[in-house]
């Protein structure tokens, strides 16, 4: 859907970013990751049509990115800007006929968001009187109230209590499941795991790392699991088939954490330890996405 060509920003003596293509497939939830300043709010700025880059092009559906598609595309920015003295049912009609919507459509589709989301009450209160959790729901119906193919959400948690939180987050599942794609920015890791079928990382201003989330873990294991059982301590000699990380007791037995060694299999371990302890489990620990952000990263700097 969103094909991000060489894009190069900058911005008196600093870049922005430097040469990032990106590919984003329709009807898919993409993550848009990366530490402060990697350039993710300078990249949604350019999709959204805020600023222009220096050099290169965004595409959306095969079509050079302009103004004419603004109106499909629903932007939740991490700064936001509702008028905190407007009141917020009269803000959401106004937002929504910005977009293209009649003012009976408007209307139409923000009773059916309001009672959704259990804030019917707030249709005359003013935004300078909610909560930051409240005020964060007020601009999420304003992001999704025209139906747009395209949502773009910069931090869309914050603010939110864990309730409100699940609440959303499976409002985005909805909106996807029905045909949205999505582009998600987020310095959560565990959303991205729940969340993004893909990623793109972006570091100091160029992407360093893109792909499906479940093929980038895949590429990041390194035969490491965790084996618990029941039995005495371990001493792993020089015939084992591996590397004892770390080993711990817990009441409910022995937790050993381990490296499998290069030309050895999973076979290998139960064979050499089936004689020895009474064994619960066997697990790989596959990194987490904040693992792999973290030394991603950290190689990169």
């Amino acid at each position: 859907m969103i094909s991000i060509r060489h894009i190069v920003k900058q911005y008196a003596g600093h870049r922005a970013l430097d040469d990032v293509s990106i590919e984003i497939e329709k009807g898919k939830v993409f993550g848009l990751l990366g530490p402060n300043g990697a350039g993710k709010t300078s990249l949604i700025r350019i999709i959204n049509q805020i600023t222009a880059p220096d050099s290169g092009e965004v595409l959306f559906n095969g079509q050079k990115m302009s103004q004419i598609h603004t109106e499909r595309i629903g932007y939740l920015p991490e700064e936001r800007g509702l008028y905190k003295k407007m009141e917020i049912g009269e803000q959401i009609l106004y937002l929504a006929q910005l977009k293209g919507l009649t003012r009976l459509e408007a209307r139409k589709r923000a009773k059916y968001w309001f009672e959704k989301l259990e804030i019917t009450s707030w249709w005359n209160k003013k935004i300078e009187e909610l909560s930051k959790g409240m005020q964060q729901k007020a601009q999420f119906v304003a992001t999704v109230i025209h139906e747009p193919e395209l949502l773009i959400l910069d931090e869309p948690f914050t603010g939110f209590d864990p309730v409100n939180a699940e609440i959303i987050k499976n409002e985005i599942l909805e909106l996807n499941k029905k045909g949205a794609t999505v582009i998600f920015s987020t310095h959560r890791m565990e959303s991205v795991e729940e969340l993004c079928d893909s990623i793109a990382l972006l570091n100091l201003s160029k992407k360093i790392l893109d792909g499906k989330v479940k093929t980038i873990r895949n590429t990041y294991r390194n035969g490491t699991y965790i084996l618990e059982y029941d039995g005495g301590k371990i001493n792993a000699d020089g015939g084992a088939p591996f590397t004892v990380l770390s080993e711990t007791a817990t009441d409910e037995g022995q937790h050993l954490k381990l490296r499998i060694n290069a030309g050895r299999k999973v076979n290998d371990v139960l064979q050499y330890m089936l004689p020895l302890v009474s064994i619960h489990r066997l697990e790989e620990v596959v990194p987490t996405m904040n693992e792999i952000f973290i030394q991603t990263v950290s190689k990169k700097n």
